[in-house]
Parts: structure tokens; C-alpha cells; sequence
């Protein structure tokens, strides 16, 4: 049970890395065109899983679950039929455009170079999308069912200039995109030097959600630069939890006026993961949870709802993707609010200081390589959960100036259609590209 972090339905596996120039053109090994062969079979739900993918992608991503990721890529885009291209990044990595039956996919494939040569990484970075101008993607933003904000904006010493908007000072349900507060609280105090990023935490045994440290024992000690880089590249709830509760509830309260959150109050208390977990899969605890006053939420999170074992959550509308109380219950923030956001988290991390924090911010790119090669640097944190999807980028353009795209879908009543979504937020950051 998990926020998905943006193209978690698409997300397969892939090795994190920071943004790099990309590299000279690359000849295929023979080993690779093979397995390039095999791929559409694999899209297709079908293929030899076992002899195609490494035991520890296997071990990552099981099959049934390949197969279900397989299965809402058919539904939104149809069945892939062929190879259309590939650009080869090195003889063992390439980025891949794959067709499907209604569109065209952007997928990055990375082969072991060891025998048996088979697959680690598959990541599907998303869809190339009808619409071609800036106007076509908002009639496209305005066409999507449920409801819509995004903000395109420009940033510079003053205020920052919206080029285009919708809803822009409306809150919305943001999902994991929560961890960007975090990371802005972190970034404080690291630069007033009240941290250092190599400060190591100590495990206390203590529960967490699902992710990355919820079976480490007691006693084993993690980096904040690492915590912080798995919160944000891959969002993992485990590494959000220890940073919320080492950095201090309150310290990261504090910090959403600073960064330009408008409404504050309607996060506070400030949830951790499992909070929401735990208010969600627990019957009847969200209702007593929403009719307290902050000051009783707060002694509720902090007796009863900290008592929770995860293995009492219900994790139905998660596995079933049913929205489940996402107009009250769920972070929130506007697009105009994650603009701001963005724009302190760029201006606190200028030079030397701010090089950790930047690297963090640029793991996960969130777009395909067409949109992230029309730029010098790329930022990224987006969410979802059942209903929820956001999206929200940094980004310097090769003449040094800065822009964000960041856009919020909200269903309460089905699933949102994330291919379509993430398709559409990274035409509009290739569109925008000076």
C-alpha cells in the first residue's frame, strides 16, 4: 500500500540516476537487439518473464504485478504492435519509441551486459500526446472529467509570472507531491547549518508504512541525503516517515508559509504516510478523525491512530483504485501554491549549498526524454493515490531562466487516467521551452 509516486502504474523498474548529458550515439549489442525483439511480446502481458527480466527485477516487480501494469497500458492506449525507433545511449541502455494502437509510448530499456544479458530496467516514460500546441493542451486539461488545475509560470526575482493557468488558486488533493515540504524543511536547515546532509538517523524500530526501511532492524543508521533522495526520486513512504518525525512535525509546519502554501491550516496536522494510511483503512476512524478541531486531531494522531498496526488497514480502495476521501482528507495544495514552492526551493538552492538538494530534485526527470531535452535542468516530485494525480516540475531552460508546469487531476468518483495526464504535463513543459 503506497501513494503512488507520478507514473507508479507505468513505473516498472529502472536504476535511478541524476540527469547527465546524454551521450554520444551507441552501437546496440547483438545481445540487446535481442532482447529489443522480445519487447513487444512483453508490452503485449505475454513473453518469457522468467528468461526476459533479472532476478532482481523479479524480485521488485513480480508478475502478476508486470501484468497488471501491462494491462492498464492496453486500456488507455490500446495493444503495442511494433519498434519505431530506437536511440541508443550505450550498447546495453536505449530510449525506445514503441507504437501502441492509439499512441505512441517513450520507453527506456536497460539489458544486463552479464550472461544471460537479460532485462533490469523497464520504464515507461510516457505518451506522445495529439495535441500540439500550448491552447490544444489546455482544451485538453479543460476536456478531462473530475476536476482540473495547473499553472504554468515563469520565475524570476520578483513574483512569479503565470503564462497560463486553471483553477490555479484552487486546492487540490496532491498525494505524495506532500514531500516537497519536507525536502523544503530540510533544505532550511541545512543552510543554517542546523543539519548536515551526512547526519546519520538512527532506526528506532518503530512502524512504518511501506518502502525501502520498513524491514531494516533497529539500530540501523541512514544519511539524510539518502532518506531525502528516496522520499523524492522514488517516493518512498518509509524514508518520508523518518524525515517527518526526525525533522519535527512542527518544524515542517512551520515551513508552508514560508514556502508560499496559502492555506496551511488545511494541512496541518502535518500527516505522515502511514497517518494517511491509517485514517483511510481504518473504519469509522476518519470520521471521528474530521470532526475533531485541530487540536483534537492532533491527540487522536498522537494516542489512538499512532497505535494502528499497518496490518489492520484496510487496504481495499487502494488495491480496488477506488477515490476514498480525497475532498477531505488528503494533502492539499493549488497550483499557485506548488509554483511557490518551487520557486523557494530554486532560490534556496543556488550554489554550493544548494548542489544535494538539487541533485535530489533531478533523480526522477517525471517527463520523457523529447520534454527533458529541451532543457538545461530538470526538477521533478509528483503524486497519486485512487482519484489524485499531480505533477509539478522545475525547470531551467538553456538560457538560464526558470519556468514550472505543475497540474492537478482530482476524481472522486474513478480513477484518473494517469498515462493521459502525465502525457499532457510533459507536451506542456516541451512546448513552453524558450
Amino acid at each position: 500500500m503506497r501513494l503512488l509516486p507520478y507514473l507508479a502504474a507505468l513505473l516498472i523498474a529502472a536504476p535511478a540516476a541524476a540527469q547527465t548529458p546524454a551521450p554520444p550515439a551507441a552501437q546496440a549489442d547483438p545481445a540487446f537487439t535481442l532482447r529489443l525483439g522480445q519487447l513487444i511480446a512483453i508490452l503485449n502481458g505475454g513473453g518469457d518473464y522468467a528468461g526476459f527480466f533479472t532476478p532482481a527485477f523479479q524480485a521488485q516487480v513480480p508478475e502478476a504485478k508486470l501484468n497488471e501494469v501491462t494491462a492498464q497500458l492496453i486500456a488507455a492506449s490500446g495493444k503495442p504492435v511494433a519498434v519505431l525507433s530506437v536511440a541508443q545511449e550505450t550498447p546495453w541502455r536505449a530510449n525506445v519509441r514503441v507504437q501502441y494502437e492509439k499512441a505512441v509510448a517513450n520507453v527506456l530499456i536497460v539489458v544486463d551486459p552479464a550472461a544471460p544479458h537479460q532485462v533490469g530496467g523497464l520504464l515507461v516514460r510516457g505518451f506522445e500526446v495529439a495535441e500540439k500546441t500550448l491552447p490544444e493542451i489546455e482544451g485538453a486539461f479543460a476536456a478531462l472529467r473530475g476536476d482540473t488545475g495547473y499553472a504554468i509560470a515563469k520565475l524570476g526575482t520578483g513574483k512569479p509570472q503565470l503564462l497560463g493557468g486553471r483553477n490555479a488558486d484552487k486546492p487540490y488533493a496532491i498525494g505524495s507531491a506532500f514531500k516537497l515540504v519536507i525536502l523544503g524543511e530540510l533544505v532550511r536547515a541545512t543552510n543554517a547549518g542546523e543539519r548536515k546532509w551526512d547526519d546519520l538517523v538512527t532506526l528506532d524500530g518503530g512502524m512504518l508504512p511501506g518502502g525501502g526501511y520498513t524491514a531494516k532492524p533497529k539500530g540501523t543508521q541512514v544519511s539524510l541525503r539518502e532518506l531525502a533522495t528516496q522520499m523524492i526520486s522514488v517516493s518512498d513512504n518509509s524514508a518520508t516517515d523518518i524525515l517527518l518525525h526526525h525533522l519535527g512535525r512542527a518544524k515542517v509546519e512551520a515551513m508552508m508559509p514560508v514556502l508560499g502554501i496559502a492555506d496551511p491550516a488545511r494541512n496541518r496536522p502535518f500527516l505522515a504516510a502511514l497517518d494517511m494510511f491509517r485514517l483511510k483503512g481504518v473504519a469509522g476512524l476518519a470520521d471521528r478523525y474530521l470532526a475533531q478541531d485541530e487540536a483534537g486531531r492532533r491527540r487522536l494522531l498522537d494516542g489512538e491512530v499512532a497505535g494502528i498496526a499497518p496490518i489492520l488497514v484496510d487496504t481495499t480502495s487502494f488495491t480496488t483504485k477506488t477515490p476514498k476521501l480525497i475532498d477531505t482528507l488528503e494533502w492539499f495544495e493549488s497550483p499557485n501554491d506548488l509554483v511557490r514552492v518551487m520557486d523557494w526551493l530554486r532560490r534556496n538552492t543556488e550554489g554550493p549549498a544548494g548542489i544535494e538538494a538539487r541533485r535530489i530534485l533531478s533523480i526522477n526527470p517525471g517527463i520523457g526524454p523529447d520534454a527533458r531535452g529541451k532543457w538545461q535542468w530538470v526538477g521533478y516530485k509528483g503524486g497519486s493515490e485512487p482519484g489524485v494525480m499531480n505533477m509539478t516540475l522545475l525547470l531551467q531552460a538553456r538560457n538560464g531562466d526558470w519556468y514550472v508546469v505543475t497540474g492537478s487531476w482530482n476524481d472522486g468518483q474513478k480513477e484518473v487516467d494517469q498515462v493521459r495526464f502525465a502525457s499532457l504535463i510533459g507536451k506542456a513543459a516541451e512546448l513552453i521551452a524558450p
